[in-house]
């Protein structure tokens, strides 16, 4: 119901997000904070935008909770067109959702290009390192592989490549130059649009 006196609708009293997550939780009965995602992705697409800037949308929650908010992201960009940029560290979503994906390293693009083949053939050592640090179910368990080293500095980088302190297999070259990214880079900051 929408009420014709938006006195009758909304509390003066309490904050609108906050009323927004009780109708969430009190009708389909959600927990708090996957209310409070859906209602900061609601704020987000309520003016139709052409692209949303999803920043680790999924921080957090559980996996079934995640689950509903990845689902709710697709049906969103299914039914408004709306072009999703998502910011992750969690290389399962990225797998699950872009069909294409960006791989930055000290604020630096090491890779950029199509999610099945960056996930096939990776071209940078960084997103290598990346790649074995995903828990295997096709092999033995054993502990967790980390990344070596500490991540560099983002005021004082010089020339070369950012990864260059930590790579198992740094060249004389990575001392002057970056990696150049793939041919199919297009500049500028890559929209990811879901599959």
């Amino acid at each position: 119901m929408v009420f014709q006196d938006p006195i009758a609708g909304l509390n003066p009293t309490l904050p609108v997000g906050q009323q927004i997550e009780e109708v969430l939780r009190a009708h389909t009965g959600i927990g708090r904070k996957e209310a409070k995602q859906r209602a900061r992705i609601g704020m987000a697409m309520i003016l139709g935008p052409k692209l949303l800037v999803a920043d680790e949308p999924t921080t957090a929650l559980d996996v079934t909770v995640q689950a509903v908010i990845l689902d709710e992201l697709r049906r969103l960009r299914d039914e408004s067109g709306t072009a999703i940029l998502l910011i992750t560290h969690d290389l399962g979503i990225v797998a699950q959702m872009a069909d294409e994906m960006a791989v930055m390293y000290g604020g630096r693009l090491v890779e950029y290009g199509e999610t099945a083949a960056i996930f096939r053939a990776p071209r940078h050592p960084y997103t290598w390192g990346l790649m074995e640090t995903l828990p295997r179910v096709d092999t033995a368990p054993e502990c967790l592989r980390v990344i070596p080293g500490d991540p560099p500095s983002l005021v004082d980088h010089g020339p070369g490549c950012p990864f260059l302190e930590r790579c198992p297999k740094a060249l004389s070259v990575c001392r002057t130059e970056e990696m150049p990214p793939p041919a199919s880079y297009r500049g500028g900051a890559a929209v990811s649009r879901l599959l």
